[in-house]
């Protein structure tokens, strides 16, 4: 298995949005996540995005710009992305803040995490929590 260097995250979601830069204020704003980059076209979609929360990443951009992600995502439902966040309630309260639709508000689970889900504009589910995989097995 590759592993990363420079702090890179080594899996990274990729999501496509019909109006990309809405994602991006809402990921922002709502969710808290860091814009590092965003590449847009002539015509204003967004070829490519990357933002950033804690040591992870997810990339998104423009339903409908062609090429052959879009293509195989062109069917594609709505996705699921967890995010590890160190406070749960004070996420929640940014993301309830900012409008987000609460799917589950914080709670407690039997595998000792805290965790809240939400729904963004497009049907995409963000489930925010405590628990992190140990993967240095």
């Amino acid at each position: 298995m590759a592993g990363t260097s420079g702090g890179r995250p080594s899996i990274c979601p990729t999501v496509l949005y019909r109006d990309a830069k809405a994602a991006i204020r809402q990921l922002t704003e709502a969710f808290g996540f860091t814009e590092l980059s965003v590449y847009e076209g002539e015509d204003g979609l967004v070829l490519h995005a990357e933002l950033a929360q804690g040591n992870g990443a997810v990339m998104l951009g423009s339903k409908g710009r062609g090429g052959v992600f879009d293509a195989a995502m062109k069917d594609a439902g709505p996705a699921g992305v967890y995010v590890v966040v160190d406070d749960v309630d004070a996420h929640h309260r940014r993301a309830v803040e900012h409008g987000a639709e609460i799917l589950m508000p914080p709670t407690d689970q039997d595998y000792g995490s805290r965790d809240y889900m939400a729904r963004d504009a497009e049907g995409n589910i963000w489930s925010f929590g405590t628990y992190a995989p140990d993967i240095q097995g």
